[in-house]
């Protein structure tokens, strides 16, 4: 099993910036990709970045390209989204989520942390 808990979340004005953490728990050599999810109020969750584990291949969406920076380390199981030049769109609940090695989607996800961009 891999456990993912999310910190980092809170209340910024427009055009600040935030760093969200996501400390995975040890089973992580099955985790084949990491990623960043959010769900805006009343809103589908969507995609926002996904970096592998192993390599250096990275994702993201055209709505935070730009701005929001994924990084992994990998010693410590943990992945950062930074996120910059927040707009209130992008105010949402902000999900971790780990697809395990064989697998088409994401199997184990965060419980959660909210973001709020005030304006």
């Amino acid at each position: 099993q891999v456990q993912l808990v999310e910190s980092g979340g809170g209340l910024v004005q427009a055009g600040g910036s935030l760093r969200l953490s996501c400390a995975a728990s040890v089973r992580t050599f099955s985790v084949d990709t990491m990623a960043w999810f959010r769900q805006p109020p009343g809103k589908e969750r969507e995609l926002l970045t996904r970096i592998s584990w192993r390599g250096a291949s990275t994702y993201y969406a055209d709505s935070v390209k730009g701005r929001f920076t994924i990084a992994r380390d990998n010693a410590k199981n943990m992945v950062y989204l930074q996120m910059n030049s927040l707009k209130p769109e992008d105010t949402a609940v902000y999900y971790c989520a780990a697809a395990t090695i064989g697998r088409s989607s994401y199997n184990h996800w965060g419980q959660g942390t909210q973001v709020t961009v005030s304006s």
